[in-house]
């Protein structure tokens, strides 16, 4: 593998082989994991719908797809630069954690991964500047950070701890359920960054506990997230401060009258989080212990903006 590495800069943009299947060509875009997209941008959604009663199926649509096209970018743009360093083929691969495999087994498809990832990178650029054009330029500082988290993510956030920590829940809160709104209305509104905040500090949680199984592979080539600077124990007490967080958000956010009170549904998620919670305080660096754990994070993260967005469209 390791040898694979060293030689991809030579095939860098060699054409995938006529044998990969559909599963190796969309391997690098880590399909399973963009089904977080949808649950935010269907969140901002449910915040327009309450404020306005009505949504426009077009802008909607095409927020979405930019939307996907982003998080595409920054999973192929992480498989290809992890692929290059050679962290991917160190890494104690789970569901979760070690990316995809799919350049570890077809190294050949490197140089595909990286034009994979630049044109998501430009799709979401184009849709970006139809809606700029079309709906006010309330839109351009958050698509404008979108585009800068996207492309620097692997390379530069993930070596500045607390920038890497925020990074996701930044990109998937305030960027993506913020700009979702921003571009079926044009305008940024109270509600929508209440809604947003939960999401940060969710997304962020997830991101952290899934760096627990690579703490040894991230340190072997520089990334100094919070597991490698100060051991899983710690990181874990920065875990459970991200979901009291999140969830401290989400009840602000109605006893301040920023979303009604049937937002709160999404508190239905917080038995996943307390038992998420208890499995990493007590087995931190026991990873096969941490798997159920993380499993609940994903459930939390995808299952509180959906059932907020629920309870917004029956407000």
């Amino acid at each position: 593998m390791l040898s694979a590495t060293l030689a991809a800069p030579q095939s860098r943009f060699s054409r995938p082989t006529a044998t990969a299947g559909w599963r190796v060509w969309l391997g690098p875009l880590r399909l399973p994991f963009l089904l977080l997209t949808p649950g935010c941008v269907l969140l901002a959604a449910a915040v327009v719908h309450w404020q306005q009663g009505a949504l426009d199926l077009r802008r909607l649509t095409l927020a979405l797809l930019g939307a996907l096209a982003a998080h595409a970018a920054v999973n192929a743009l992480n498989e290809w630069f992890d692929f290059r360093s050679g962290l991917d083929a160190r890494t104690r691969r789970t569901p979760f954690s070690g990316g995809s495999g799919s350049l570890q087994a077809h190294p050949e498809l490197a140089g595909y991964t990286l034009a994979l990832a630049l044109g998501a990178l430009a799709l979401t650029a184009v849709i970006g500047l139809w809606l700029l054009a079309h709906h006010g330029a309330a839109l351009l500082p958050l698509g404008l950070l979108g585009l800068l988290l996207v492309a620097s993510y692997t390379p530069v956030l993930v070596r500045r701890p607390w920038l890497g920590l925020l990074a996701p829940g930044l990109g998937f809160g305030p960027l993506m359920v913020v700009g979702t709104a921003v571009a079926l209305t044009g305008h940024h509104s109270t509600a929508v960054w209440a809604a947003a905040l939960p999401l940060l500090f969710l997304v962020s949680a997830l991101l952290l506990l899934n760096q627990f199984p690579d703490v040894e592979a991230d340190r072997s080539v520089g990334r100094r997230n919070l597991p490698v600077l100060y051991g899983r124990p710690a990181a874990a007490r920065v875990y459970v401060g991200l979901l009291v967080a999140a969830y401290s958000a989400l009840l602000l956010g109605v006893l301040l009258g920023a979303l009604p009170k049937p937002a709160l549904l999404g508190l239905a998620t917080l038995p996943i989080a307390a038992y998420a919670a208890a499995v990493v305080q007590r087995w931190p660096n026991r990873i096969p212990r941490l798997l159920p754990a993380m499993v609940a994070n994903v459930m939390l993260s995808l299952l509180t903006p959906l059932l907020m967005a629920i309870g917004l469209y029956c407000t």
